[in-house]
């Protein structure tokens, strides 16, 4: 595919007519590879046809993490952890202070991720729980327009994310998660793609038909640091992970989710669920490190709407 633009910087197409400003991102991590070729693809099927509004495109939000092929820069940082980011700090720093400025110019903010290299998430649309009636309304309606078959609504209180400078700037926002790992993952990109879509169709941005989608499961669930996939189940050692459930799966409290094995140590030790649900995530590596998040739960056994406060 020859592109015509620079993926390091943000495409933008302005259509010159009142509406919307609609920014989405993609390659906050360097190892998420579906939501960058999504957002290449997006880019070549959206030219010309932003009727209304604008919409910018940010394929590689940071490139330092892409060619270091990692989820954090050549910094050691996390673009998503560092929000709002600084104009004159490091690589990751400056690529989040780059982000987070188009972030709070936005009419809405749609951010595209993957489990990276190391998780394999249910695909999933998630929001923060947004003080804003009229923000956590818009953001509802987001989440379920994009059509994955999760829909999350998390605690507001995580800050250095770029949903959390959406929240500060009252920019409704979603995140979506889908799958990880190795191979690449075509299905995610033509989900996300489709997504996307029917998203700028429903804000009437684009002339397409917009689908009203109905959710499989939609949780809200309010407990503080719900949202913060990387502090879940914990491993209780290094060792060789050997998983017995995989995303999707329903479980019950205390049934096995897998095994790690050290062989050095010549010891194993049981994983068990932590709680009943479904299976939301779980590490896709065949070898973990102590308190590596081994996957999560999402506390709904059945199709439907949930709140937890």
């Amino acid at each position: 595919m020859q592109l015509s633009y620079d993926i390091y910087h943000p495409f933008v197409a302005d259509s010159g007519a009142t509406g919307p400003s609609v920014v989405i991102t993609a390659g906050v991590h360097g190892d998420e590879y579906e939501p960058m070729t999504a957002a290449f693809n997006l880019i070549e099927k959206i030219q010309g046809q932003v009727k209304k509004g604008k919409l910018i495109i940010v394929p590689v939000a940071s490139p330092d993490a892409y060619r270091s092929c990692s989820r954090l820069g050549s910094d050691g940082l996390d673009l998503a952890r560092i929000c709002p980011g600084k104009a004159d700090g490091t690589g990751s720093e400056r690529a989040a202070f780059r982000v987070s400025s188009l972030i709070k110019k936005a009419d809405y903010y749609i951010d595209l991720h993957t489990g990276g290299k190391v998780l394999n998430i249910y695909p999933l649309s998630g929001y923060m729980l947004h003080a804003s009636p009229e923000v956590l309304q818009k953001q509802q309606w987001m989440a379920a327009a994009f059509g994955l078959p999760v829909v999350w609504g998390t605690d507001s209180a995580l800050n250095g994310r770029t949903l959390s400078v959406a929240r500060d700037a009252n920019v409704p926002a979603i995140y979506v998660e889908y799958g990880g790992g190795d191979p690449f993952n075509d299905t995610v990109v033509e989900a996300y793609v489709a997504g996307c879509l029917n998203i700028l169709a429903g804000l009437q941005i684009i002339d397409d038909t917009f689908k009203l989608n109905n959710p499989l499961y939609w949780v809200e669930d309010n407990t503080p640091d719900k949202g913060h996939l990387q502090s879940k189940m914990p491993a209780p050692s290094d060792g060789i992970f050997i998983p017995t459930v995989k995303p999707g799966d329903i479980v019950l409290k205390g049934s096995g989710w897998g095994r790690i094995i050290d062989l050095a140590e010549k010891k194993e030790w049981r994983i068990e669920t932590e709680e009943e649900g479904m299976v939301l995530f779980q590490r896709c590596t065949s070898f973990v490190h102590k308190n590596d998040a081994l996957g999560g739960v999402l506390p709904i056994t059945k199709p439907g709407k949930i709140q937890i406060v």
